[in-house]
């Protein structure tokens, strides 16, 4: 059955980090999260004001964050002693699990920034897991044309029954996200299980989704009902979309700026281990 267009959700300014104009569709006070995504920001700009600020040293726990760098450069390093520079095309996926310090600093360039950032929630028994990055530069995600003339990019999970394989895998919430572009007139069909919560983020041209054709110009969050299969045409322009799905978690969320946990005290907890220092963890798996 064809996925329905349930909601069609505009993208909110924000300034985050030190200064960063940023476009956020998850994680605001009209749209808290989608069960087990957490936030979505979309960040593109010529403007140096507008990014160069950056976003500092700052800590993370219980989450998996997602970069995807569209156009640009992104400096990081972190507490564990990781530093390099994510590109156009390339995908940075940080599991901070029991907690991590990083910064994350665009670079000016005549092309500016452009990208998007998930949060993706941990389920309650791997947020105080050890941290890991999995770093995926874009020749490692290549382009494949599918049966319709879509051109897609697997990053998790897998893609055109089953022929297109992501690197990413072995993830409690079984994602799926598929990196897709539509040239004017082509279409796309992707199975996505019933029962997974599932969106697409437009963030160029525009896009018709669903068994009633609905246009999503960007920027946009496209949020689908139930089914197993979603389908999407180009606009007149064509367009660029993200593909996500994962099974939702069902678990309580207790959330503090950049801290995702399942109760109150265990934020405190975080809070806690911040301001005294025991914040980052030799053996994470230790209370």
């Amino acid at each position: 059955m064809l996925r329905p267009v349930a909601r069609i959700v505009k993208p909110e300014p924000v300034v985050e980090g030190a200064g960063v104009h940023l476009r956020r569709s998850i994680g605001t006070r009209l749209l808290d999260h989608l069960d087990p995504f957490l936030l979505l920001d979309h960040f593109e700009s010529v403007r140096p004001e507008d990014y160069e600020p950056g976003f500092p040293y700052h800590p993370h726990r219980g989450i998996e964050t997602v970069t995807f760098v569209r156009k640009g450069e992104v400096q990081h390093r972190d507490s564990l002693g990781h530093r390099g520079s994510i590109g156009a095309g390339d995908i940075q996926w940080m599991t901070s699990g029991s907690g991590i310090l990083h910064e994350e600093m665009p670079q000016v360039r005549p092309e500016g920034i452009g990208g998007l950032q998930l949060w993706l929630n941990l389920p309650a028994r791997e947020k105080m897991s050890r941290p890991k990055y999995r770093d995926l530069p874009a020749n490692r995600l290549p382009e494949t044309e599918l049966d319709g003339g879509a051109k897609a990019r697997v990053i998790a999970g897998d893609a055109a029954e089953g022929r297109l394989v992501g690197p990413v895998e072995g993830l409690a919430v079984a994602p799926k996200f598929v990196d897709v572009t539509l040239p004017p007139g082509t279409t796309f069909r992707e199975a996505v299980p019933a029962g997974h919560t599932a969106f697409a983020y437009v963030d160029q041209g525009e896009i018709r989704f669903g068994p009633a054709g609905t246009a999503a110009p960007a920027p946009a969050l496209v949020i689908f009902g139930d089914g197993d299969v979603v389908e999407a045409s180009g606009g007149p322009g064509g367009g660029r979309f993200l593909l996500a799905a994962a099974r939702p978690l069902g678990e309580p969320i207790a959330r503090h700026g950049p801290f995702v946990m399942n109760t109150r005290a265990e934020i405190e907890q975080a809070l806690r281990d911040l301001r005294s220092g025991h914040f980052i963890r030799k053996d994470p798996g230790d209370d």
